[in-house]
């Protein structure tokens, strides 16, 4: 028996399958990870700011238009798509097999491929909140905004993202949710991700089913914990399984 034959055999005998996934996932749909976007955003604009800065709370509140122009030209494909992994986990949520999604991704490529129980622990893209009176604006008005800084229609107030900067708390309800969906799975699938990005990496701790199936084409620190080890693309290894169960 393959590895994906024995991923898509355990899908197959699990009712409470809990998916964690990182960058990796969307890589494949065409985003890259924001570290490699602010490779490409340094190269092209000279900027000596590190991506951590750009994307930090302080950095926001002191430059809104530098972190904008980077925001808008490096982190947001709207043309891409869910990729056979998106799928597939839709698939399986849809089959009854898998309970929750727990993302620190914020393009929404989950939802868009039919996932309906998404955890996204760093936010969405396409939730944006005038930092003033609260007033929702979708991603297409931040995108299509006059000026680089979106600024709200109802008050005029400085617009941000939904997402969580470097210098900002997770959601708490987010995590509660994220823990008790993971403590209460029967098998952990983790994927696309390097398992290094701080508090939420530590979710995976609270696992204690049956059965833990890794998807990461770097080592992690939590391999050794795998059951099963999986270093194949993501997108080609899940379009694999759901043949498998179909």
């Amino acid at each position: 028996m393959t590895k994906i034959e024995q991923l898509a055999a355990w899908a197959q005998k699990s009712q409470r399958i809990v998916f964690f996934g990182g960058a990796g996932i969307s890589t494949e749909s065409g985003i890259p990870d924001f570290r490699s976007a602010a490779g490409i955003y340094q190269t092209e604009t000279a900027s000596p700011y590190a991506p951590e800065e750009i994307l930090s709370r302080p950095f926001f509140n002191r430059h809104p238009e530098v972190f904008y122009d980077f925001y808008k030209s490096k982190m947001i494909h709207s043309e891409a798509r869910p990729n056979p992994a998106h799928l597939c986990l839709a698939k399986l949520e849809q089959a009854g097999k898998l309970t929750h999604i727990i993302t620190q991704n914020i393009d929404g490529l989950h939802q868009m491929a039919g996932s309906r129980s998404v955890l996204e622990l760093h936010g969405s893209i396409h939730r944006n909140y005038c930092m003033d009176c609260r007033q929702f604006h979708s991603l297409d008005e931040v995108m299509q905004s006059a000026s680089i800084v979106p600024v709200c229609h109802n008050c005029g107030g400085v617009v941000k993202p939904d997402v969580v900067l470097y210098g900002e708390n997770l959601d708490n309800q987010v995590l509660s949710e994220s823990i008790q969906a993971i403590a209460s799975a029967d098998m952990l699938l983790i994927g696309g991700t390097s398992l290094t990005v701080q508090p939420a990496a530590h979710l995976v701790t609270y696992f204690n089913g049956d059965r833990t199936v890794l998807l990461n084409a770097s080592p992690t620190a939590y391999d050794q914990h795998a059951d099963l080890l999986i270093t194949d693309p993501i997108g080609a290894v899940m379009e694999e399984v759901s043949r498998l169960l179909s």
